[in-house]
């Protein structure tokens, strides 16, 4: 009888999904209904159904014009799933290629009273903003949106353009059903592009038909139908977690004439697009040397001789002249001539001006293409693929980077968004390669702790710290310019009942120099008594509280981006009338022959304890296949740090 309910219950299931309408407004009551998602419960809202359908039509004016067409429903769940009720669009605005949203229609769905609610998308939920001189957002946000609404919404956009966008097939929500068909006229031949770094990967079907209206040619057509795509979640140290989603990139490659015969190709390599990079005007045509910066540079460079000392110089010259305007571009936006003059740039104006200065000093300075953290890594040859350039220095087998962009990046210390595994530097059109953009050095964090414990188990001590390199330059950015009453607040954050005084922050603005802070500390909460016994961990507040790593499976690898060295040194000045119990025990922790290393060591001397504790972080990634391993390693870690001294009363 079992099997036959079982079978039953099946059969209800497979009709249920398979009678489901998806028709714009066919919203089922069971959607309505539905508490939380049946295959993943942690979710905050899901995709019920996207289609997305991209095709070319022609016109006597402009010829083919591609439109894509998006229909989307979404569950949310509950309040944290109440930002998929907006949704923006990026229309490209350049000078007869302009990018037109219309068509759009959203309605909200609610259960009132066991009857079906619809509030429609008006106009005061509309949105249109400027988001560069290139590009303006057009965006929307559905109205009346609670726990439990599903909302759907439908719009097409319309371009002259033939480059077509990344075709996402994964979210950070799971996706119930997806439809996706890309038809694009056999003038066009584009490449197909999968990410293989996904581990979700769907099922692509290819097909072809033949068109008449308004003339006779072919349209290749891709088709994507898939159910049940998992969510891929953001964890901590995720890097750029769009490196690791399922998506597909469809490059061109080149457009045929009329005749079928090639008319245009696209680059194909990596020296081909580093070639017509360097060839613009607004790369290569900055890099010459300039008369406006002439008499600055001879002042400041007078009598110096070292190249490294002359790129500091004028990084520092250039960071002082011009304000980065908060734009990416590997091209400059207004040229380095009028960004010298006015005083702002974008960050190809900035740094393709370092290299040009330095290059009419005769030194070895060229820049380096960089596709950045959040824009990916470029998996196939591609202008797109870069979106960001540095500076770099070579003094026979030593290389300087430089980022001008940035008050607090230092030489070979840049912003972590440029951290993204390898750029290109250019020499000039001829000559390119590969350059990694990781660093080799480690940052280092040291941290001496001391303690004494009072007759009322309350602590005080003074906490002494030294950061370099990354982590001094990721501290200056925060704190550098907050005031002291805030950044006491700051550090008290999450440290118990702590109270902080006398702090002393040095090397705040002195990028060269390592960051040194010091404060004292008062603690109310770091000791239980319990009978005649105290009980204590000794790194009290520094240590970690809990393992970041709660996924029980993970689908890209853990990134810290930089190898480090965290480091603490605690002395405890044990009270009189007490004698140590029980300490916990020395312990050497390694994971990955070496990849990363944990040390516990204590000790008692004298009426002191003393405590030494490192982690060391030599290869900052870690796979996904490791993750178990790692996440198991890391609770070590966690469960280490919280283990306690115990004091009994002599």
């Amino acid at each position: 009888m079992k099997y036959f309910l079982l079978i039953i219950t099946l059969v209800l299931s497979c009709n249920i999904s398979n009678s489901q309408n998806y028709d714009f407004g066919k919203i089922s009551k069971a959607e309505l209904q539905e508490k939380f998602h049946p295959k993943d419960s942690s979710a905050s809202a899901a995709i019920l159904y996207r289609n997305e359908s991209i095709s070319f039509f022609y016109t006597s004016q402009e010829g083919f014009m591609q439109q894509r067409e998006v229909h989307e429903r979404i569950k949310i769940y509950n309040k944290d799933g109440f930002d998929w009720a907006t949704k923006k669009e990026y229309l490209y605005q350049g000078s007869g290629n302009k990018e037109v949203l219309n068509g759009l229609k959203g309605v909200s769905y609610n259960l009132v009273d066991g009857k079906m609610e619809k509030v429609k998308l008006k106009s005061d939920g509309k949105f249109v903003e400027d988001y560069n001189e290139f590009t303006k957002i057009s965006s929307f946000t559905l109205p009346n949106v609670k726990e439990g609404t599903v909302i759907e919404y439908k719009y097409k956009i319309q371009s002259p353009g033939i480059s077509i966008d990344d075709i996402i097939f994964q979210y950070s929500i799971p996706v119930n059903k997806l439809d996706v068909k890309i038809a694009t006229p056999e003038y066009y031949i584009y490449s197909k592009q999968p990410n293989h770094a996904a581990s979700y990967m769907p099922k692509i079907n290819e097909t072809s038909k033949n068109i008449s209206n308004p003339f006779d040619y072919k349209v290749n057509i891709i088709n994507i139908n898939e159910q049940n795509i998992p969510a891929l979640r953001a964890e901590a140290y995720s890097g750029n977690i769009n490196n690791y989603r399922s998506k597909m990139a469809l490059e061109l490659s080149a457009v045929l004439n009329a005749d079928k015969i090639i008319e245009k190709s696209f680059s194909n390599t990596w020296e081909e697009v580093s070639k017509t990079i360097y060839e613009s005007s607004n790369f290569g045509g900055q890099l010459d040397k300039f008369s406006f910066y002439k008499d600055d540079l001879e002042t400041l460079l007078a009598g110096v001789t070292d190249d490294f000392e002359k790129a500091s110089l004028v990084e520092n010259l250039v960071k002082s002249k011009v304000k980065w305007n908060g734009r990416y571009g590997k091209y400059a936006q207004n040229g380095i001539r009028n960004a010298y003059k006015v005083g702002e740039g974008n960050v190809a104006d900035i740094n393709l001006m370092v290299v040009s200065m330095l290059r009419s000093q005769g030194v070895n300075a060229s820049p380096i293409l960089v596709s950045t953290r959040n824009n990916g890594i470029p998996l196939f040859p591609t202008h797109d693929g870069f979106n960001y350039v540095v500076c770099s220095v070579q003094k026979g087998n030593e290389y300087l980077l430089i980022d001008a962009t940035e008050k607090y990046s230092a030489n070979n210390v840049l912003p972590q968004r440029v951290l993204n595994w390898q750029g290109r530097l250019i020499e000039d059109k001829n000559v390119s390669q590969w350059f990694s953009m990781m660093p080799s050095k480690k940052s280092v964090e040291k941290s001496m702790l001391n303690v004494k414990i009072h007759d009322d188990f309350t602590l005080s001590g003074k906490v002494s710290k030294q950061l370099t390199d990354y982590v001094a330059y990721s501290y200056r950015d925060k704190y550098a310019t907050m005031t002291q009453e805030d950044h006491i607040k700051s550090l008290e954050k999450d440290k118990g009942d702590i109270e902080i005084s006398e702090l002393n922050f040095e090397n705040g603005k002195e990028i060269t120099k390592p960051i040194k802070i010091a404060y004292e500390y008062e603690l109310s909460d770091g000791v239980d008594e319990i009978g005649d016994k105290l009980y204590f961990s000794p790194l009290l507040f520094l240590a970690t509280k809990e393992n970041p790593f709660k996924l029980e499976e993970r689908q890209y690898p853990i990134d810290f981006v930089i190898p480090f060295i965290d480091s603490y040194l605690v002395n405890i000045m044990l009270p009189d009338g007490y004698n140590i119990e029980s300490l916990p025990t020395s312990e050497a922790l390694v994971f990955m022959d070496g990849s990363i290393k944990f040390s516990y060591i204590i000790k008692q001397n004298g009426k002191y304890l003393q405590l030494k504790v490192d982690l060391d972080i030599n290869n900052p990634m870690v796979l996904a296949k490791d993750y178990k391993n790692f996440k198991a390693f890391f609770s070590k870690i966690v469960e280490k740090q919280g283990e306690q001294v115990i004091l009994t009363k002599a």
